[in-house]
């Protein structure tokens, strides 16, 4: 009876799990539909560049296999006098792209054509074309190209603000080269901010992305283009779970510029922002985390013209909630140069309306920041003081020459309560929402020794040519 039992009880655990397998089974997306209507959409695209007076550059593309497997061998790029290298040769590149018009209009990346001689697109039925490029824009990775050529099949476009994180996506695209190479995945997340990535919110997804695929559309399950596979991150070279794609609304934002104007028009209005912490929110005073904290004005330019000052948060531009630092350059970016926008900032407990008369941002690289040798004043305080700082005053010429009004100087950091280095100039303390001036080195002490060794408070600190704030959280007495 007992064997009977356990033999019954091992069948119906058997069909149990073989009817919730079938049931799993039935469940699991299919792509096949999707890849059938939209794949011809889809086009591999290749780029010549041809190198002049470079005997020393390795005339190989880092998409190409054969870079990485020379690479290996003991022939990095750019290795003097290495065997069999011309002084004239041609770099290739490979890539994706789709069609967005069937008058031969097409979407890809922009670092798949730049500095490209020659751009020749493939379709799906092996037809060969010649693409001119109409317009690049670096700071979204989206370019426009044409090719000659009608009827062609198009893309469905889709809305990524209806993604949901979770959702299935699929990427199509030519990763080494493979035409038409299908991956699947999920959104892993949405509106992701990247380094030096400001005027883009990712689409962030595991499907495999690979060189090659950069350019080519991620389709939802409706078969409609949410997003331009731009970014992997990747140790390796290769795909390891991390791919970022451009969220197809912003790419069509920049279609439309670059067809009427070949270039991409922004806004801009001369501020240097910092990301709010839970310190910094409670040092301004904030009742919740929000908004992008405004570390530096740019002297002369529309901020300052409109009254915002270091210190100000801002928390609605245009009438839109910043919630981040990162929502802040999209919001301008996407403003029309010459118009004038309402914009909300927090300042000393309270909220102030102001109005900016937007600027045009110049598309151009920013040279890096020089970090010069730094220079001293004479000590006035040589004592440290409750930060564990040893602080000097600047003479007018060393004010002149660090770019300040007031404020004083780090020499010395005796302990690890902050991120202060020295050479940092110390311009403003502020304490729930009250900003101060630093003129010298004892008036700074003096307001540091009113504090209790528990409150949170901020710093304004010009570190080089920049300005940053930096939030302090309780000190004791240093020893």
């Amino acid at each position: 009876m007992i064997k009977r039992l356990m033999v019954s009880f091992g069948l119906a655990c058997m069909a149990f799990l073989g009817t919730g397998a079938s049931a799993q089974g039935r469940d699991l997306p299919d792509f096949t539909d999707l890849v059938e209507k939209q794949g011809a959409a889809v086009v591999n695209i290749s780029t010549t560049q041809v190198i002049k007076n470079h005997p020393g550059s390795m005339p190989f593309d880092e998409n190409d296999p054969m870079f990485d497997f020379l690479r290996r061998f003991g022939f990095p790029r750019g290795t003097p006098g290495m065997p069999g290298t011309p002084r004239e040769f041609e770099n290739k590149g490979l890539g994706s792209g789709f069609i967005v018009s069937a008058e031969g209009y097409i979407l890809t990346n922009a670092h798949v054509v730049a500095d490209a001689d020659e751009v020749v697109v493939r379709l799906t039925d092996r037809r060969e074309f010649k693409a001119k490029v109409l317009g690049s824009d670096r700071r979204t990775d989206v370019a426009l190209i044409k090719i000659e050529a009608s009827g062609l099949p198009v893309a469905k476009l889709g809305d990524p603000n209806k993604l949901k994180v979770g959702e299935w996506v699929v990427a199509i695209g030519s990763p080494f080269g493979l035409d038409n190479t299908v991956t699947a995945g999920i959104v892993s997340a949405k509106g992701r901010s990247l380094p030096q990535e400001n005027y883009v919110p990712f689409i962030q997804t595991d499907a495999a992305v690979n060189p090659g695929n950069s350019g080519g559309p991620l389709f939802n399950m409706r078969g409609e283009v949410v997003g331009i596979n731009s970014q992997i991150y990747s140790r390796s070279g290769g795909y390891m779970g991390l791919s970022f794609a451009i969220p197809i609304d912003i790419a069509m934002e920049v279609k439309a510029q670059l067809q009427a104007h070949g270039r991409v028009s922004r806004g801009r209005i001369g501020v240097v922002i910092q990301d709010m912490t839970r310190e910094l929110a409670e040092s301004f005073g904030l009742p919740k985390t929000q908004g992008a904290l405004v570390a530096k004005v740019e002297s002369g330019g529309p901020a300052a013209k409109a009254g915002i000052e270091e210190g100000d948060v801002i928390l609605k531009f245009d009438g839109k909630p910043v919630n981040q630092s990162a929502d802040l350059p999209r919001i301008v970016g996407s403003t029309r140069p010459g118009s004038k926008a309402p914009i909300q900032v927090w300042r000393k407990g309270a909220t102030r309306d102001l109005t900016v008369a937007v600027g045009e941002m110049i598309d151009e690289d920013k040279p890096g920041a020089g970090r010069g040798g730094r220079q001293r004043g004479k000590s006035m305080e040589p004592a440290v003081n409750r930060l564990g700082l040893l602080l000097s005053e600047p003479g007018a010429e060393q004010r002149k020459q660090l770019g300040v009004a007031h404020g004083v100087v780090v020499e010395d950091v005796r302990n690890a309560r902050s991120e202060l280095r020295p050479g940092d100039v110390i311009l403003a303390l502020i304490v729930k929402g009250v900003q101060t001036e630093i003129k010298s080195v004892e008036q700074f002490n003096g307001l540091l020794s009113n504090l209790d060794k528990t409150a949170t408070f901020t710093l304004l600190v010009k570190r080089g040519d920049n300005q940053t704030f930096l939030s302090i959280r309780g000190f004791g007495e240093s020893k």
